[in-house]
């Protein structure tokens, strides 16, 4: 298949690159059934262009019963019904090429949909068969093996495993499923499952997809042993600090990818670029393990969650980025930020929060919003501003908060029936996106979407902050814009500026400065220049939106606000 035009002619392009995020149901809907899909995507690569990201990352759109959003696929080569079709797919590439846009997709190899062929044929199998050794399928506990073969727990809630029926009515084998009962875990160390996820790779590549999402990078390996854990309570995707836990971050993973990187490299070449991976690896704030997945011979980058995760505070914002450039230098591997993505609460909502890091994730919590979009604005020239690439969620670009009063009958997320409804799951930051101020889905298609937008976000919709100078839409827009314009912030490596408590300055480069000022109050800038960018108003007759404008070093930077400035070196 041939490509269009392309953004970035650099085969790295993925070490600077600004990555959009689409979650394929809500992002928006062509065929008007209230899901979003293919044509609805295809209708707004014009948007995306005119933003300013370089690539697009879209969540699994791939045939499934769609018990956990699409996660749980069934056939890792076709296109979901309520999707498209592969041709559909095939044409969305290639058009988004022509728009200078990449195309990554989201892979799932931890565990496969429960109606996927293998695993129905490995429940139609005996024990010990070829069908069931894809798969973790083990014996009970107990006398009559009624309890499960140990003690972990599902990231849903619950138990990790679910037993079988045999075809004559008896209790059977049970299954692993780290997440839900609907998604059986695959064993990665046989060979067919190896040989299969290269095929799928190989499949799509072939088709002009750019690079892949590794969804749950760091679970593909398990311990054979199946010890027990101890412990009756699994964080969501969480790895904790010891180095050696059953079914996290194991060192078998390694391996995987040094397999998938040779695939990967062999369609290499000066005019694409290369493919590149991804990884969702959550290994704490032990960088260290996470730069094992970034070496050469492995994957290209992989998401820094310390950022996403940290509270709006300039000492430990400076602490996760020191802490991840040094580790990420060892492999001469970028950082690859992000603010929120489907899996956590919108960064409006989290930075609205007067509570700590853990506290900003949960819902039912006072929140004021009008701070949070402060802080998200400035939030997003202080990551734009940092060395390596960075994701953008979908409606992040339109200062979308978390809608956390949903009604319970609309709640889909597998976490709200898994936890005996005591967490409301991640259905808050999926809901789609609002396009136009009017009809019932806001722009979004025709028909009633499949989560209830709020009536609020008529004012937050694509038309509606399209040309307003003010608007959270109109500052990615001209910081993309800027982003793409400054040598510098394709450049590796920063220099930190002495700045007032609160604050964080450094420098890209000679002549490149990013203030942040994390405080309420104002504080005195420590360099001064040409103003490139203000996340806010500077107090000065709207002197954040004027042209060449010059701050001087000891003026006021007001607070929670983040300014980009041409030094003089």
């Amino acid at each position: 298949m041939t490509s269009g035009p392309r953004r970035a002619a650099s085969p790295d392009w993925w070490r600077s690159a600004v990555l959009y995020q689409v979650y394929i149901r809500s992002f928006a809907d062509g065929n008007g059934d209230g899901v979003g899909d293919v044509a609805g995507i295809r209708s707004r690569l014009g948007y995306l262009a005119e933003l300013g990201v370089d690539a697009l990352w879209i969540t699994p759109w791939y045939p499934s019963p769609m018990a956990d959003g699409g996660y749980d696929v069934a056939d890792y080569r076709g296109i979901a019904p309520e999707f498209g079709t592969l041709a559909e797919a095939e044409q969305l590439i290639a058009e988004a090429h022509q728009h200078g846009l990449r195309v990554l997709l989201d892979l799932v190899p931890n565990h496969t949909s429960h109606d996927h062929a293998w695993f129905r044929a490995a429940v139609a199998a005996d024990p010990g068969s070829p069908e069931r050794a894809r798969y973790w399928f083990r014996d009970g506990r107990g006398p009559d093996g009624s309890r499960p073969p140990n003690d972990w727990v599902s990231v849903f809630g619950g138990p990790a495993w679910t037993r079988t029926t045999d075809a004559d009515g008896r209790p059977g084998q049970w299954y692993l499923h780290l997440f839900a009962p609907e998604q059986p875990d695959l064993r990665w160390d046989d060979p067919g499952v190896r040989a299969e996820f290269e095929s799928i790779l190989r499949f799509w590549f072939d088709r002009g997809v750019d690079g892949f999402r590794i969804d749950v990078a760091h679970g593909l390996a398990k311990d054979p042993r199946l010890p027990d854990l101890g412990d009756d309570v699994e964080e969501l995707l969480a790895t904790p600090d010891a180095d050696d836990h059953p079914h996290w971050d194991r060192d078998g993973v390694h391996e995987i990818y040094r397999d998938w990187r040779r695939v990967a490299d062999s369609y290499a070449d000066t005019d694409e670029g290369r493919r590149v991976f991804v990884a969702e690896a959550w290994v704490r704030t032990n960088t260290s393990r996470l730069a094992r997945y970034l070496r050469s011979d492995e994957l290209h980058t992989a998401f820094n969650f310390d950022l996403l995760k940290c509270p709006w505070d300039a000492d430990r914002v400076r602490a996760v980025v020191d802490r991840n450039l040094a580790s990420l230098a060892d492999v001469a591997a970028p950082a690859t930020w992000v603010l929120s993505n489907h899996d956590v609460v919108r960064h409006v909502t989290r930075y609205g929060r007067a509570l700590g890091d853990e506290d900003a994730f949960a819902g039912a919590v006072p929140t004021d919003l009008a701070r949070g979009r402060r802080r998200s604005r400035a939030a997003t020239l202080l990551m734009l501003a940092l060395p390596g690439s960075a994701y953008v969620y979908q409606g992040e670009e339109l200062g979308l908060p978390e809608v956390e009063d949903l009604p319970l009958e609309a709640l889909q997320d597998p976490i709200w029936v898994r936890s005996g409804h005591k967490r409301r799951g991640r259905d808050g930051c999926r809901v789609p996106l609002p396009w136009s101020p009017d009809g019932p889905a806001l722009g979004f298609g025709e028909g009633a979407p499949w989560l209830p937008q709020p009536a609020a976000w008529r004012d937050l919709a694509v038309s509606a902050q399209r040309d307003d100078p003010a608007s959270m839409l109109t500052l990615y827009r001209s910081a993309l814009a800027r982003r793409r314009e400054l040598p510098e912030l394709h450049a590796e490596g920063l220099s930190w500026v002495d700045s007032a408590p609160g604050t964080l300055a450094w420098r890209r480069g000679p002549r490149f400065a990013c203030v942040v000022n994390f405080g309420p109050d104002p504080v005195p800038l420590p360099c001064g220049g040409e103003l490139l960018m203000g996340s806010g108003p500077l107090g000065t007759d709207g002197a954040a939106a004027a042209e060449r404008l010059r701050l001087k070093a000891g003026g006021p930077l007001p607070g929670e606000t983040a300014v980009w400035l041409r030094t003089e070196g």
